[in-house]
C-alpha cells in the first residue's frame, strides 16, 4: 500500500477546492467532459489507487472538466454532495476500514439517465464496478476500466491459491466488458494482451517532487531512529501485508548488519502483518501510518529504500523514494523496470531472486559513496516526472485520442527484454 497525501480532509471538500480552479490553464478550444469515476477507494484513504485517483481527478478538474464520483460509504462522516454519490458496501477482507461496493445497477441507471456522463472510469473491479460497466453498456456510455491491483496474485499469499485461476478469469471477463482497460505500464499491458485482455492501454504515473524532496531530511528523525549522519538508514514504505514480501527486506537488513552494525531498518505503514512482524523483529523500527509532510520527511531522512514486493502493478513508492533522493533496491519489473537504470539511478534485481535481493542490498551498503551518488541521480531523474503529462494522457485515452506508444521516460526500458519469471507471474 503506497502513501497518499493529496487529500487531508473530506473528499467532497477536496472536490470543491479543485472545482474552484476549473478552467485555470485549461485550453478553451478543448471540449469539456463530464467524467464519472466509480471506485471503492478515494482520498483520504491511504493506498496507491486512492493516490492515483486523487491526482487524476484533480488534474481533470483543473483542465476544465466536470468530475462526479460513485463510491461506497467508508466512514460515518462520509456524505453525498459536490458530485459524490455513496452506495452500500461491506468490509473488504484484509483492508481495515475499507468497504467494497455492493451491486448498484438500479441506482447507477437512475443517476446516469438524470445526469448522463460523457465517459465512465471504473477504477476497481468489485461488484460495484461490475454494475457500472454493465449499466454503461446498456446506456451506450463509454466505460474504461483500470487494472490497478494484482488481486489474482494476492490469493497465493493468503492460503487460497486455488482461487487464482477463478479470480483471473473474473478479471479478464470484467475488463473485456469495458470499452478499454488502462494499466500503469507497458510490461503489464503486453502481458495482459497476451493473456486475452482486449483494448489495453498504458497510463504512466507521476510523482510530486515538491513534496518528496531530499531537502526535507531531518536530523531529529534520524536521532529518533538512533542513526548518525554517516550511518545507514534503510526504509520501506507501504502496506504491511503478506503480498509485500517484507520478510525478505528484513533478511536483507540482517545481512547488511553484518557489514554495517549501526544500520537501522524503518518500516512506515500499517496492515494485517504489522503486529506479527513488530513482535518478532524488535530490532526493526515500526512507525505505523504516516502521511503528508511527515511522510516526506521520513523518506528524505533515510538513505536506501528496500522494496521486495513481487505483486505490484506499478509501485508508486518507488518514484516517491527516488524523488526523495534514496537509492532504491527493487526487483526488475513494474515501476522499477521503467524508471531505474541499474547501477545509476537505483539497483535492479532479477525478478523473484531472493538471494540476489539480499546480496544487492549488502553490496550497495558496502559503498556509502555509491549510495549517495545513486540517490542524487535518482532525484534528478524523478524531478522530471510530474503528474501533468499523465493527466493529459488520461484525458486523451478517455476521448479516444491517445496513441498507445512508449512515452519518453519508458522508451529505454521498453528496449530491454522482460524477464521470463516476470512474464509468467499471472
Amino acid at each position: 500500500m503506497e502513501k497518499n497525501r493529496l487529500s487531508d480532509g473530506d473528499p467532497s471538500i477536496k472536490l470543491h477546492r479543485y472545482a474552484s480552479a476549473r478552467g485555470k490553464g485549461a485550453e478553451t478550444s478543448r471540449r469539456s467532459l463530464h467524467v464519472c469515476i466509480v471506485t471503492e477507494t478515494y482520498p483520504p484513504e491511504v493506498n496507491g489507487v486512492a493516490l492515483t485517483l486523487g491526482h487524476l481527478i484533480g488534474g481533470m478538474l483543473a483542465r476544465g472538466h466536470a468530475v462526479s464520483i460513485v463510491r461506497p460509504r467508508q466512514h460515518a462522516s462520509d456524505r453525498t454532495g459536490a458530485g459524490v454519490t455513496l452506495v452500500g458496501g461491506l468490509p473488504l477482507p484484509g483492508y481495515k476500514g475499507l468497504q467494497f461496493g455492493l451491486p448498484s445497477g438500479g441506482l447507477l441507471q437512475q443517476l446516469w439517465m438524470r445526469q448522463r456522463p460523457d465517459v465512465v472510469y471504473v477504477a476497481t473491479e468489485g461488484p460495484l464496478g461490475w454494475s457500472a460497466v454493465r449499466i454503461a453498456r446498456r446506456l451506450a456510455i463509454p466505460a474504461f476500466s483500470g487494472f490497478h491491483t494484482n488481486f489474482h496474485s494476492y490469493s497465493r499469499h493468503y492460503g487460497v491459491g486455488w482461487l487464482c485461476r477463478f479470480v483471473f478469469w473474473y478479471l479478464r471477463r470484467f475488463h473485456n466488458q469495458s470499452t478499454g482497460t488502462i494499466v500503469p505500464g507497458l510490461e503489464l499491458r503486453d502481458r495482459l494482451q497476451a493473456l486475452g485482455f482486449k483494448n489495453v492501454n498504458y497510463l504512466g504515473r507521476g510523482v510530486d517532487s515538491r513534496l518528496f524532496d531530499p531537502g526535507k531530511r531531518s536530523a531529529e528523525i534520524r536521532r529518533n531512529w538512533g542513526v548518525g549522519e554517516r550511518e545507514i538508514a534503510l526504509l520501506y514504505v507501504g502496506r504491511v501485508a503478506r503480498e509485500k514480501n517484507l520478510p525478505l527486506a528484513i533478511d536483507a537488513y540482517h545481512r547488511v548488519k553484518q557489514f554495517a552494525g549501526s544500520a537501522k531498518f524503518i518500516i512506515v505503514g500499517d496492515g494485517p502483518l504489522y503486529a506479527e512482524l513488530h513482535a518478532r523483529h524488535r530490532d526493526v523500527i515500526f512507525c505505523g501510518m504516516i502521511t503528508g509532510e511527515p511522510l516526506a520527511a521520513h523518506y528524505a531522512s533515510a538513505d536506501v529504500f528496500l522494496f521486495p514486493s513481487e505483486t505490484e502493478t506499478f509501485g508508486n513508492v518507488t518514484l516517491e523514494a527516488m524523488a526523495s533522493g534514496l537509492a532504491v533496491v527493487a526487483f526488475d519489473y513494474a515501476a522499477a523496470r521503467w524508471h531505474i537504470v541499474g547501477g545509476e539511478t537505483g539497483i535492479l534485481v532479477p525478478y523473484a531472486d531472493s538471494d540476489a535481493f539480499v546480496n544487492a542490498a549488502a553490496g550497495l551498503i558496502s559503498d556509502p559513496e555509491q549510495v549517495r551518488e545513486i540517490g542524487r541521480r535518482a532525484r534528478e531523474y524523478a524531478a522530471s516526472i510530474g503528474w501533468e503529462r499523465v493527466v493529459e494522457r488520461f484525458e486523451m485515452l478517455l476521448t479516444g485520442r491517445a496513441r498507445d506508444l512508449p512515452s519518453a521516460f519508458n522508451a529505454a526500458a521498453a528496449a530491454r527484454p522482460i524477464p521470463a519469471a516476470a512474464r509468467g507471474r499471472t
